[in-house]
């Protein structure tokens, strides 16, 4: 009798979450057909504020034309409506410029051009450029290494609460880099980024806590930080949640919450995810793996946010790859 009411409970449970995802579904489904009518008509208006010669709406729609959005992706026209906006003097078309340049879209990878575009930028008080500029002078593309020249750029853009630069800024105190070591000052730096919600702090501040470097270990603070950026898709985050859940360390022993972050890690290209995932797989029931790896599938469904701001991303993870 009680197995036959546990049955009872399950299958409701069960028919409960499939209606739930359903609703979900249809309500996610009709504010995505929403959203494309308004990013639609969003785009009209900037054309014709863009024609008639806004430099801020040229901008914004050379950046739909790079990335796509709203408009089918075309290099072409994104240099075009950015070289218009910046012959009017947007920092943010120069940025874009620069940008371009020094990924080669739309046109030769030329590192000099870049350099040179990202300089007007910055000049300009542009954060992004800022760091791009630094990111060029830490790794010397188009001209000589001067990691005194990369810290003084990470450190404008990093005060203006760029979350990039702030973890450039937080890498270079961490490895002593251009300045000297300074483990308390990278955790200051990666804790500022992190609490702006970029991910690569979020799994290096983990790191900071996870080993006591230039703070007090602990184990809970940096389950929490390396849960915010799994939870943003980044990959070598989630590898490491299923690392802690597998082991129980800051979070509760718990394999299928484990098998699940091992499972979106692997699903986004981490290859050591896989050997784990086999592992567990022989201590979870069927089901358990079933129920694990349809909620990996959940968790994989939305991409990582693209960032255009250069330079580190992990310094470690807490997942051991030796």
């Amino acid at each position: 009798m009680k197995f036959q009411v546990l049955s009872l409970v399950t299958l409701l449970a069960s028919f409960s979450f499939q209606l739930s995802a359903m609703t979900a579904t249809v309500q996610h489904d009709a504010g995505a057909n929403n959203a494309g009518k308004r990013l639609e008509l969003d785009v009209s208006v900037l054309e014709q504020q863009a024609q008639d010669g806004d430099a801020n709406a040229q901008y914004k729609l050379g950046r739909a034309y790079m990335t796509g959005r709203g408009v089918p992706q075309d290099y072409e026209q994104a240099l075009g409506w950015s070289t218009k906006a910046a012959k009017q003097g947007s920092a943010d078309a120069e940025f874009l410029l620069g940008y371009m340049h020094e990924q080669g879209l739309g046109v030769k990878k030329d590192y000099r051009e870049a350099f040179l575009y990202y300089l007007s930028a910055a000049k300009q008080g542009h954060a992004t450029a800022q760091n791009n500029l630094g990111s060029m002078y830490e790794r010397g593309e188009g001209l000589k290494k001067n990691l005194a020249q990369a810290v003084a750029w990470y450190r404008m853009a990093a005060v203006q609460r760029d979350p990039v630069a702030q973890c450039n800024l937080a890498s270079i105190y961490l490895l002593g880099k251009g300045t000297a070591r300074n483990s308390g000052q990278a955790a200051v730096w990666f804790k500022a980024a992190a609490e702006l919600g970029y991910a690569p702090a979020e799994e290096n501040l983990a790191w900071m806590y996870y080993t006591g470097t230039g703070v007090t270990m602990d184990y809970q603070q940096a389950a929490r930080w390396v849960r915010r950026a799994a939870e943003q898709g980044y990959a070598s985050a989630q590898l490491d949640l299923g690392y802690l859940y597998e082991h129980g360390r800051g979070v509760p022993l718990n394999y299928s919450a484990a098998y699940m972050w091992y499972k979106a890690a692997a699903d986004r290209g981490e290859k050591p995810a896989n050997k784990q995932l086999k592992k567990l797989s022989e201590l979870l029931t069927p089901v358990q793996v079933r129920q694990a790896s349809e909620a990996a599938a959940r968790l994989t469904g939305t991409p990582p946010k693209p960032e255009l701001g250069s330079g580190v991303t992990s310094v470690s993870g807490l997942f051991p790859r030796h």
